[in-house]
């Protein structure tokens, strides 16, 4: 049998002539930082006194010991970052450009000493940017140059840290006869029956050597000859259990194996889990345009989703606990769908293990975002290959349903002025619209396919088009009102979000020592959106009256107004569902503590917004919008069953008296949102006014104006302590009360976000990790809505 031996111990990292213990899987970065050398790059502003390490080149080194036993021995390397020389006592095994994909070396007979030597990426990018020519990108940064994690070399949420290393495992493989080298799994369903077809290519030591394979799944047991180098097996699993998105169904996983035998003994063995379910994409045209739909084992889905960015920008640090924990606080925000964005990386498989245990499916896109991106060698092939290696590699996971051929890319070439500067220059189009379905078509039809995101169909429409395809709404952020969300219906919003700064206690911990302030240093160096902090005062402004000096203040009122921008727009989509078949918010994580449009913070500490998720991706959701006709209630109901009963209307004064009220039946079939017209004497009238819509324990409210024109009463509430929580009544009206369970503890967390509550109504909210509970420590980290100054 084929046996691998880890390569993890005895490595050094080559510094200033020094011998520094290395870790791999690692990276140069964490090297550094382990042996005292830099300090740590993710606080304070240390970003820039570590930007030399990206200019440099380095060396990786190891002892390679004889083995015997085995016809051929292969080092096997499934992660180099990025531009590399690999070298065996001086002797060249190779050389690599590619940080997603994997190297083989044949190392048969070999020994001594193991070296791989890294160039400086920005070194590498710069040289292939003067051979091919300057493209348009969003950042100056030259990342398009280079297959290698775009974000590494900064985004407008993450540092500009380039990273190099050996951040995926090394071993050594030592085999005879034959090896199993791919395995392409077709898993399909057709007409009550798992089909299972793996398509195996084997690497021969032994050109003679007769070979089989056999394959088994659930009890069903096949062999097939191999015919030179390739083999097929398919297996048919009758009457299996289908898995489904959460929510939708259960996740039922099954073991696959595949062995490679020659005259029964047994050389190499291949084994994944698999799950059984189809998956289509619905582009139909219609009378609203084109649609974009998901479809899993025939059920229409609208789509629950976040956006995922690398979760630390020095990925090797990424545990499989860690991938379980951000993957579960999704799970646990209802949401259903994951974007795997295109700056970042083809994650482990800990992440699609993770997605296909939670019930979470995955959207993938292939590694290109943001920027013309050249189609000549020595990129074209660089793009295939890895193309080619991570669609099998990824093949087995149910949870992925779709593949997408870049992020804004197709947007950027028609609005942002790309096609002027290119002047007929290559910029992509060749890969989303040719190579990549090519590949996708020829490996895996098992998969729906889009060329990029946003993206209308076709050059018909433009590309970022709300009445075709996928669009990306990000005109609100930039320069407007988060009310402007409800002035489009988009067929599937795969990008939207507004920003907030990260927990205070993740603050505190990033900037040591630093009078946290709106505009500190350090508060305005973890910001890296263009003017972010110009346009969250200009958003905060058109709402709220900006608080001036009051850095707590700021910090409550920008979480809540993320969580209010985020929630004007998914209970607007949703309310339009089957029009709207989707919303992907940007952005789930965080890679380091910044100011950012996450739900969860670079710490993983939840915002806000994380709670409000829970609500509007629930299967069930109040929510009161504005139709030409009048205020209506859209009952929205994502369950199975049909969501029967009657909601009780108040219209209120802040002041608390009930202006008047109504009880109305509502219905809302499976799936389906059902509209309730609020009667006309029922709907609020200026800035005192609101109205409450309560219904199977759900609320909605609406207040017709914005805040600062509200005249708020001054908030008056009672505080208990209780084992496990903290008890709020209140005796006013309390908009948005938060307790910001990090204050009272950095271990702290506390099991919900905003929330309203009317005079007399009680809230107990969960707090765990608080390890002194005190009534005086509870009410000085419980914040507010407060009467306009």
């Amino acid at each position: 049998m084929l046996q691998a031996t880890p390569l993890t111990e005895g490595w050094i990292l080559r510094h200033e002539g020094e011998a520094l213990p290395a870790v791999v899987p690692g990276c140069v970065h964490t090297d550094l930082l382990a042996a005292g050398v830099i300090p740590d790059p993710l606080l304070g502003r240390n970003e820039t006194e570590v930007a030399w390490v990206g200019r440099r080149e380095w060396t990786y080194e190891t002892d390679l010991a004889p083995v015997n036993g085995h016809e051929q021995t292969d080092l096997v390397l499934d992660g180099l970052d990025t531009a590399a020389e690999i070298l065996l006592d001086g002797q060249l095994l190779g050389r690599t450009r590619n940080m997603h994909r994997s190297y083989r070396f044949d190392v048969t007979g070999m020994a001594g000493r193991l070296a791989v030597r890294f160039a400086s990426a920005y070194a590498q990018a710069e040289a292939v940017r003067g051979k091919l020519g300057e493209r348009p990108a969003t950042y100056a940064e030259p990342f398009q140059y280079i297959r290698k994690m775009a974000c590494s070399f900064g985004w407008d949420w993450g540092p500009t840290l380039v990273t190099a290393g050996i951040w995926r495992p090394v071993r050594l493989e030592r085999w005879s006869t034959a090896r199993i080298a791919r395995v392409r799994p077709l898993v399909t369903v057709e007409q009550g029956l798992g089909v299972v077809e793996l398509a195996v290519d084997v690497e021969r030591a032994r050109v003679e050597a007769p070979l089989t394979v056999e394959a088994s799944v659930r009890g069903v047991r096949v062999r097939a000859s191999v015919d030179g180098s390739q083999g097929v097996v398919r297996l048919e699993v009758p009457s299996p259990q289908l898995w489904w998105p959460r929510g939708y169904g259960e996740q039922p996983l099954y073991d696959v194996e595949l062995m490679l035998l020659h005259e029964d003994r047994p050389l190499d063995v291949w084994r994944r889990r698999i799950g059984f379910r189809t998956v289509e994409l619905d582009r139909s045209a219609d009378e609203h345009g084109t649609g974009f739909c998901l479809v899993v084992n025939g059920e229409r889905l609208f789509a629950r989703g976040v956006n995922w960015i690398p979760d630390d920008v020095f990925p090797s640090r990424i545990t499989r606990e860690r991938y379980r924990e951000r993957l579960r606080q999704a799970a646990d925000a209802g949401v259903d769908l994951v974007r795997v964005w295109g700056g970042g990386i083809y994650e482990s498989e800990d992440f699609y293990d993770a997605c296909d245990e939670l019930g979470l499916l995955v959207w993938q896109d292939f590694p290109f975002a943001c920027a013309a991106y050249p189609e000549e060698q020595p990129l074209r092939g660089e793009v295939e290959a890895e193309a080619r290696e991570n669609v099998v590699r990824l093949m087995p996971h149910p949870s992925l349903v779709l593949w997408n051929g870049n992020n804004e890319n197709l947007w950027g070439f028609r609005d942002w002025g790309w096609e002027a500067r290119l002047a007929g220059d290559s910029w992509g189009e060749g890969y989303y619209l040719g190579v990549l379905p090519r590949v996708l078509a020829e490996l895996d039809p098992t998969r729906p396919y889009t060329a990029g995101s946003p993206w209308s169909g076709s050059w018909e429409h433009h590309p970022n088009d709300p009445a075709h395809g996928t669009h990306h709404s990000w005109e609100v952020w930039n320069r407007l009102d988060y009310a402007e969300y409800r002035g489009e219906v988009p067929r599937f919003v795969a990008e939207f979000g507004w920003q907030a700064p990260p927990a205070y206690a993740t603050l505190a911990r990033a900037l040591p020592g630093e009078e946290l302030a709106a505009d500190s240093p350090g508060v305005l160096h973890h910001q890296k959106a263009d003017d972010g902090n110009g346009k969250l005062r200009r958003g905060l402004e058109r709402h709220f009256t900006f608080p001036e000096g009051d850095f707590d203040r700021w910090h409550y009122l920008m979480q809540v107004n993320q969580a209010r921008a985020v929630a004007a727009g998914v209970e607007h989509w949703r309310s339009h569902w089957p029009v709207c078949a989707g919303t992907v918010v940007w952005q789930l994580n965080d890679c380091w503590p910044v100011t950012s449009w996450a739900a969860v913070d670079g710490d993983g500490r939840e915002k806000p917004l994380w709670h409000e998720l829970r609500r509007l991706y629930a299967d069930r959701l109040l929510t009161l919008q504005v139709r030409e006709q009048g205020l209506v209630l859209a009952v929205v109901n994502q369950a199975a069953e049909e969501w029967a009963g009657a909601v009780r209307l108040r219209r209120m004064s802040v002041e608390g008296a009930v202006l008047g009220e109504a009880d109305v039946d509502f219905r809302a079939g499976r799936r389906a949102v059902a509209e309730v017209p609020v009667p006309g004497a029922l709907e609020p009238v200026g800035p005192k006014e609101f109205l409450v819509a309560d219904a199977d324990e759900l609320r909605a409210v609406h207040f017709p104006s914005p805040d600062r024109e509200i005249p708020y009463p001054r908030p008056e509430f009672d505080v208990t302590v209780m084992p496990g929580g903290v008890a709020v009544t209140a005796r006013t009206l309390v908009r948005d009360l938060l307790l910001q369970a990090d204050r009272l503890d950095p271990a702290a967390r506390a099991d919900r976000g905003l929330v309203t509550l009317l005079p007399g109504e009680c809230v107990t909210i969960g707090v765990s990790g608080w390890k002194t509970p005190d009534p005086d420590g509870a009410r000085s980290a419980l914040y507010c809505l407060e009467p306009s100054r």
